[in-house]
């Protein structure tokens, strides 16, 4: 069937459309596209920032050839990987209890959906300063709570690489379990009452009705929160920064600190933006893969 050709009004009316949309496409152009494609080409040359006179060499995957044998950059990975996989699951894990404790009907439930979105809401910095104030080598909360008044016990816990990384994987999962919460609720809120009404007639306790009805029905949730809570992982910074620094050593460096410290104390800024578009590569695959699943479930129904 041939379509209508378009009458004067009309063409109007798509001008006018675009126009409005101009200065949006506009500033996403100049601020969002611009960055992403010179930052990429960024990634093909050899620049030194302490060079200020040196010419833009090509290098092509130069610079991504460098960081696969670069032992930091490895170990960054390796960190980052870790970090990913045992905050995620724990927040989730968390956010699902947390969203199944609020969705209840029960006195001052509303209190507790406040409160349950506090450490969330706390900013990062704030955030930080605490936990590195708990553990504390000379006036912290956990000191003070196993040793009391004995000083001489005092243990210095950013200190030691194992426990720096427990600790930072403790403070993002305080703070991000409750988000992962509201997505999950936003979920149950979805799912019909009348479902659980038929399965408690036939004789289903909490546990199956839990097993049959909730959890088919909330993976949409639980895949999309496993999605957002996997990319801000691997994107974190702000957290290991101002807990660890990265320390002790490199044993708490992660993907983005390292990229911080590549463009702006190594001033290594083609290697810097290679490695994050490792990173972006690794999101996009993240995504398509959750995108995957869910399109193979809607198939499924």
């Amino acid at each position: 069937m041939t379509p209508r050709p378009l009458d004067s009004h009309e063409r109007v009316g798509d001008q006018a459309g675009w126009l409005m949309l101009a200065p949006a496409l506009g500033f996403t152009l100049v601020f969002a596209l611009y960055p992403v494609v010179d930052s990429f080409l960024l990634s093909l040359h050899r620049i030194l920032l302490v060079l200020p006179d040196q010419e833009r060499a090509f290098v092509g995957l130069a610079n991504y050839r460098q960081l696969a044998a670069d032992p930091v950059a490895r170990q960054a990975f390796v960190v980052t990987l870790g970090f990913v996989a045992l905050s995620t699951i724990l927040e989730v894990l968390l956010g699902l209890g947390i969203a199944l404790v609020i969705h209840e009907q029960f006195r001052g439930r509303g209190w507790v959906r406040a409160a349950a979105l506090i450490p969330w809401a706390i900013p990062t910095v704030v955030a930080s300063q605490m936990w590195r104030f708990i553990f504390n080598d000379q006036y912290g909360f956990a000191n003070l709570l196993l040793f009391g008044d004995r000083i001489a016990d005092y243990v210095p816990w950013l200190a030691y690489p194992g426990f720096a990384w427990v600790t930072i994987v403790l403070a993002d999962v305080w703070k991000t379990s409750s988000f992962a919460g509201l997505l999950i609720l936003a979920g149950l809120q979805l799912i019909p009452d009348d479902l659980y009404d038929a399965a408690r007639i036939d004789g289903a306790n909490a546990w199956r009705r839990f097993w049959y009805i909730t959890l088919p029905l909330l993976r949409p949730a639980l895949l999309l929160a496993l999605l957002f809570r996997t990319i801000e992982s691997f994107k974190l910074f702000d957290l290991v920064f101002l807990l660890t620094e990265g320390g002790p050593g490199t044993s708490t460096e992660t993907i983005a600190v390292y990229v911080y410290r590549m463009a702006f104390q190594y001033f290594r800024t083609s290697q810097s933006s290679a490695l994050a578009y490792i990173l972006l590569f690794i999101v996009i695959v993240l995504t398509n893969l959750y995108l995957y699943f869910v399109k193979q479930r809607g198939q499924g129904a």
